[in-house]
Parts: structure tokens; sequence; C-alpha cells
């Protein structure tokens, strides 16, 4: 029988959602082992003088614990 925990992390990227999403991932695995997915909860943008500065996600992360 397997039990997992979910933990919520937020994330922030210059370049793309999807890179937030893979750094909040990566940084999540350097803590916790046996991650198995990602709800993203929320994305949102910082904005200056008309342009995307920033992505950020905030994802719940799902992992199995022994």
């Amino acid at each position: 029988m397997s039990v997992a925990k979910i933990i919520e992390v937020s994330s922030e990227s210059e370049t793309s959602f999807e890179d937030a999403i893979q750094k909040g991932i990566d940084k999540t695995a350097q803590s916790v082992e046996g991650v198995k997915g990602a709800w993203i909860k929320e994305q949102k943008v910082t904005v200056d003088e008309n342009r995307i500065t920033h992505y950020r996600v905030d994802m719940k992360v799902s992992f199995v614990i022994n």
C-alpha cells in the first residue's frame, strides 16, 4: 500500500510557466523523494512597462512516503 503526501509550492521563472513548474519540481525533489505529480493551482505574471517579466505558479506537489 502506498501513502502520498501533498505540499504546496510556489515557483517563479523569467522564461515561462513550464520553466517555473520545472524549477519548483526540481527544488522540491532536492528535499523529498518520490515526487509523483503536481497540480497547478494558479498561474500569474508580473508585468513591467507592458512586458511580462516573471511567470509564477502555485502548485500542489504529491510524493510517496514510506
